[in-house]
């Protein structure tokens, strides 16, 4: 596997209601892993990004000056690079709503709004 160009979700299909996640997820090689990772992500982003997101797939094998200068120590790793704070989830991404939680994602208004 090498580095997968951006993936991009359905530009303002939602008129802006969602901000626009940039996501970078790290794996290596084409493990089966790697694989569930992969999978697991691109479900999350099409059903609950509604297409508000950009998606890197980098394979540190393939780029490891990436991976060390991003302090890459566990694969996969998936950072949330915007909107800020930056968040990172390490694992198979198996459970979405710990992704989720730990990406602070807030899918659509039905989630609990935390202004003031």
């Amino acid at each position: 596997m090498t580095e997968v160009p951006l993936v991009n979700g359905e530009a303002n299909r939602q008129g802006g209601a969602l901000p626009r996640y940039v996501l970078r997820l790290y794996v290596t090689g084409t493990s089966p892993r790697a694989q569930v990772a992969i999978d697991n992500l691109r479900r999350i982003c099409e059903q609950d990004l509604r297409g508000q997101y950009d998606l890197e797939i980098i394979d540190v094998l393939a780029h490891p000056e990436v991976a060390e200068s991003e302090k890459i120590l566990a694969t996969p790793t998936l950072i949330k690079q915007l909107p800020p704070p930056l968040r990172r989830v390490i694992g198979d991404l198996s459970d979405k709503e710990k992704v989720l939680l730990g990406l602070e994602v807030r899918p659509d208004s039905t989630t609990n709004d935390r202004s003031q």
